[in-house]
């Protein structure tokens, strides 16, 4: 039987979903990018760095959108451990959407060959006031890397977990983040 607990606010759900879907793309682009042929990787990593600062842009705005505004609360039946995993879920997602991209930018930044960093080709960004060497672009490289597999990890967790809420529990945990339709 579904329970009736409040939803987020259309700002919050869409934020969420555009973000989820930029990181999903970011994802593929990132792992996926040597599919497209040596003459196409340049342009994948740039649209990569691309949506990558558009998910930095976006989660601040999110991040400041859920300081501002409660989130509506969890069912009060669910056990401890899985309100712990929830919040842990999502403490890390906030600090993943932010620290993702700018360890992107960083080892951009550190980069000795310094490919221009460009905004969907309309503006070059600067680069971070880093060293720029072979070792801090592989330590920048290498944070960024477990960094993304472990947001893989974390975001296959997530949806486990909102599809248990969904199919199992039959509570409206995913209902209040989904869209109105």
């Amino acid at each position: 039987m579904l329970q009736t607990t409040s939803r987020y606010s259309a700002v919050a759900i869409a934020l969420h979903w555009v973000i989820a879907l930029l990181i999903v793309a970011n994802i593929a682009l990132g792992l996926g990018h040597e599919l497209f042929g040596r003459a196409n990787e340049l342009a994948i990593m740039a649209a990569h760095k691309s949506i990558g600062l558009t998910i930095l842009a976006l989660s601040l705005l999110r991040l400041a959108w859920r300081l501002s505004h409660r989130p509506p609360p969890l069912p009060a039946a669910m056990p401890g451990w899985q309100v712990l995993a929830a919040r842990a879920t999502h403490l890390f997602f906030y600090v993943a959407i932010i620290a993702l991209p700018l360890t992107g930018w960083l080892t951009a930044s550190a980069s000795p060959l310094r490919f221009p960093l460009e905004y969907f080709g309309m503006f070059q960004l600067p680069f971070l006031p880093v060293e720029q060497s072979r070792s801090a672009t592989g330590l920048w490289s290498e944070a960024h890397e477990i960094l993304a597999f472990t947001t893989i990890a974390v975001l296959g967790l997530h949806i486990a977990g909102a599809l248990k809420h969904q199919f199992f529990d039959r509570d409206d945990v995913l209902a209040r983040m989904l869209p109105k339709v």
